[in-house]
């Protein structure tokens, strides 16, 4: 087969079946005119080699088809790729911070095992990335090619803007510094994400509160996991930890209440921040939190401890005192499976006591300030 017709070939596999015909035709006729212009010019028949430079200087088979193809000429555009990049940026940050949480939670379960902590967190961190990106090109890729335009591409308010500072690092860095100047930096007075004022604090919070709960529900469903609340490493091996029945009983119940506050902290946000409304509906969460705690508390069998053939029970609860000699296991070092079994049930015990004094005191304040605020 002659060189040409070898490049036509190649172009014409990258064409439309419809056009590709006319256009293989329209480029033989324009590559033999230069070859006979060449020709013409040398005096004689030209060389594979000679050929083979003329065709260079029209250029790659993929890059001549792309010059005939219908539709966009990239993945994602220029136009599009601004909103990518960020989305690139603020979904690792929020997936970063997700996975430095479970390091941490790692760390604290089991800091004997620090180094397979590190390397789940980074294997989490770059499996999450990588599907991110994929996704995020996936949708820009099928916005450009079918000319797809959200409303957010032409219809944006500068009040909102604000938002796109959760693609930046040294922001969110600032943020965890804690200063008032640092947090004016962050949200300055008057600024808005997804439309709660910075000044705000009732929304502020329960934003914050909604993202928590968020990440909360999507474990308890299982859809994301954190292998340091399943397993964590003493001194003498691994230690498997499984739930108590009493987890089962409660499932449906400790969803529906996660799911409610995480309403009723989108209703705070809609409303621009906590007032009489918010305050009632907080009531009933916080007592039906109390009644939870309380169920907890009663069941005093929380987790089962195994290594190898050891079992422990971590308990507590109204069988168990809640005292100093409880709290004294806690600085005990070197212990077994049983003692850190203990030790579990001593801190699960005042947690549990702790929730339910702070969701009472939780009440009494909101009526507390239902009856002293005036419906808006």
């Amino acid at each position: 087969m002659d060189i040409i017709e070898r490049y036509l070939e190649a172009v014409a596999a990258q064409l439309p079946t419809e056009d590709r015909e006319d256009i293989v035709a329209e480029l033989r006729d324009l590559i033999l005119s230069r070859v006979e212009a060449r020709e013409e010019e040398l005096g004689r028949a030209l060389s594979d080699e000679e050929k083979e430079a003329i065709l260079h200087e029209i250029g790659h088979p993929l890059i001549v088809a792309a010059r005939y193809r219908k539709g966009p000429d990239s993945l994602i555009g220029p136009e599009l790729f601004p909103y990518w990049l960020f989305g690139a940026k603020a979904g690792l940050i929020v997936i970063a911070a997700v996975q430095a949480l479970g390091l941490l939670i790692s760390v604290l379960g089991a800091p004997a095992d620090f180094g397979r902590a590190i390397s789940q967190a980074f294997h989490g961190f770059f499996s999450g990335g990588l599907t991110l990106l994929g996704a995020l090109t996936l949708a820009g890729a099928i916005m450009e090619h079918y000319d797809i335009k959200p409303k957010w591409l032409t219809k944006w308010r500068v009040r909102d803007l604000s938002a796109f500072g959760l693609a930046d690092p040294a922001k969110w860095g600032a943020s965890l510094a804690g200063t008032e100047k640092a947090k004016s930096e962050w949200l300055p007075k008057g600024a808005r994400v997804w439309g709660v004022r910075a000044e705000t604090r009732g929304a502020a919070d329960a934003l914050w509160s909604l993202i928590f709960s968020g990440i909360f529900l999507l474990w308890w469903m299982g859809v994301i996991r954190f292998d340091a609340l399943s397993q964590f490493t003493l001194r003498s091996g691994e230690v498997a930890v499984a739930a108590a029945p009493i987890w089962s009983t409660l499932y449906g119940v400790i969803l529906a209440l996660v799911t409610a506050g995480m309403v009723v902290d989108a209703v705070t946000i809609a409303r621009g921040g906590a007032d009489r409304v918010t305050w009632t509906l907080r009531i009933p969460l916080a007592a039906a939190a109390i009644w939870l705690a309380w169920r907890l508390f009663d069941a005093g069998w929380w987790f089962t401890l195994t290594q190898g053939e050891q079992v422990a029970k971590v308990m507590g609860g109204p069988a168990n005192r809640i005292g100093t000699e409880l709290l004294r296991a806690l600085h005990l070092e070197g212990r077994g499976l049983e003692e850190t079994a203990v030790t579990l049930g001593a801190v699960l015990s005042w947690v549990l006591v702790i929730a339910m004094v702070g969701y009472g005191v939780s009440i009494v304040q909101n009526l507390w300030r239902i009856a002293t605020t005036r419906a808006r």
